[in-house]
């Protein structure tokens, strides 16, 4: 992700929802969320990775403020659908998760 400075907002986009609009100081919160999902992940364990991606996603959804369906804004942030399977997911991690620390 390139460097934002501090307290400009992060686009992140939901696939298959469209685009949000989170501030900065809400990304560390994410962060841990995007932990749990990744060592769901790292576990195998189906549940506990559905569990984590809802709550990493319902988390956006509440912190973020949608753009226009018209927008095209670019995303720094790309997060899977709630119905990715674990091994999608697994695909997009990279060294730092979902979400980059």
């Amino acid at each position: 992700m390139a460097e934002q400075p501090r307290g400009c907002p992060v686009i992140v986009r939901l696939m298959g929802e469209g685009q949000l609009d989170v501030a900065d100081g809400e990304l560390s919160s994410l962060n841990t969320l995007d932990s749990e999902l990744e060592s769901a992940i790292e576990s195998g364990d189906e549940t506990a990775f559905r569990a984590a991606l809802r709550a990493l996603l319902d988390n956006v959804r509440k912190v973020g403020k949608p753009l226009p369906a018209d927008s095209l804004e670019p995303s720094e942030l790309i997060l899977p659908p709630a119905d990715a399977h674990i091994d999608e997911v697994r695909a997009m991690l990279g060294d730092e998760g979902l979400i980059p620390d």
